[in-house]
């Protein structure tokens, strides 16, 4: 009898003790977990802390910046007044009472806006007929787009200049708007959003019903097309906002119409720091807070877009994934 009753209570010992334990390998996992976190802390600290310092700096005075105080993270002798001070100076930039400042970026939101709304107008029906529609030139026209896509900016700045110049429109903004809604990746993104999210039998149910191809486009493919266009519309108000070397191209001679892109490198080139002896002849110094004040102020649009955008952008992250 005491050998029968032995062995289950060994038997349920053994299993407390196991349970007790936890799986096998969980010492191994916790291990692994901490060291993922902690590489992930120091990758994130490696980018925050430039861009603390970096914002910081437009809260600061220039005397102390010179004198190297702050702290490794550049927050010592951090100041409203500082900012306001360092706004007047940048505000003050440019002929008479200046003011070139804003009108850079007023000039930026024109040219990035319209050229994001020509782009989406045009890559939406693009990307709709590349993905749904069965036409002669259909895959040439698809090696097109992608081999624009790839096509360096650079290589058709000139003669984007000469069209430009030969219609006597250069230094003026509505051609670079335009130029500016010319966005081959646009198509793409809108012709990988189609292929994936509206299926062949969807189309031709909509033939079937009496549907003409323009009415399937605007009574089924565009009410699906919400993250398509949110896509489109922020990757091409970046992109837009961001060029240099088109509005150098075409906008250089006019100093109003002149884009923030062209504006912030004038303003470092007319800094004390970089040029002392442009410097020299202006009202207004510009040193390192004033120059992270305006890049600080430049960045500001593309955040706001990039916040309204997200919930599209991460629904975005699986556009083009394949189906299982």
């Amino acid at each position: 009898m005491s050998l029968v009753k032995a062995k289950p209570q060994k038997r349920a010992k053994t299993a407390h003790q196991e349970a007790l334990a936890g799986p096998v390998g969980s010492n191994q996992m916790s291990v692994g977990r901490v060291a993922r976190v902690a590489t992930m802390l120091f990758v994130a600290a490696i980018f925050i802390v430039p861009i603390i310092g970096f914002v910081a700096m437009a809260f600061r005075d220039q005397d102390e910046v010179a004198a190297g105080e702050g702290g490794i993270l550049g927050l010592g002798g951090v100041s409203w007044d500082n900012v306001v001070y360092s706004w007047s100076q940048v505000n003050g930039f440019g002929p008479g009472e200046g003011g070139l400042f804003l009108q850079w970026v007023g000039n930026s939101l024109f040219v990035a806006v319209i050229g994001a709304i020509l782009a989406v107008v045009a890559a939406i029906p693009a990307g709709y007929a590349l993905a749904r529609l069965r036409f002669r030139f259909r895959r040439t026209v698809l090696f097109v787009t992608l081999l624009a896509m790839v096509m360096p900016n650079t290589v058709l700045v000139i003669p984007l200049f000469l069209e430009v110049n030969a219609i006597g429109a250069s230094g003026e903004l509505w051609p670079v708007a335009v130029i500016m809604g010319f966005f081959p990746f646009g198509v793409y993104l809108a012709y990988i959003h189609f292929m994936t999210t509206m299926p062949q039998e969807l189309v031709e149910a909509a033939r079937i019903d009496g549907l003409s191809e323009i009415g399937i486009f605007f009574q089924v493919a565009t009410p699906i097309s919400k993250q398509a266009v949110a896509l489109v519309t922020f990757f091409a108000f970046v992109a837009n906002w961001t060029n240099y070397f088109l509005p150098l191209a075409l906008l250089s001679s006019v100093q109003g119409n002149k884009t923030i892109s062209i504006g912030l490198q004038e303003l470092i080139g007319a800094s004390p720091l970089f040029n002392p002896t442009v410097a020299a002849g202006l009202n207004v110094k510009l040193y390192m807070p004033q120059l992270a004040l305006a890049t600080f102020l430049s960045m500001i649009p593309l955040l706001i877009v990039f916040i309204g955008a997200q919930r599209f952008l991460m629904r975005g992250q699986t556009v083009g994934a394949v189906k299982g």
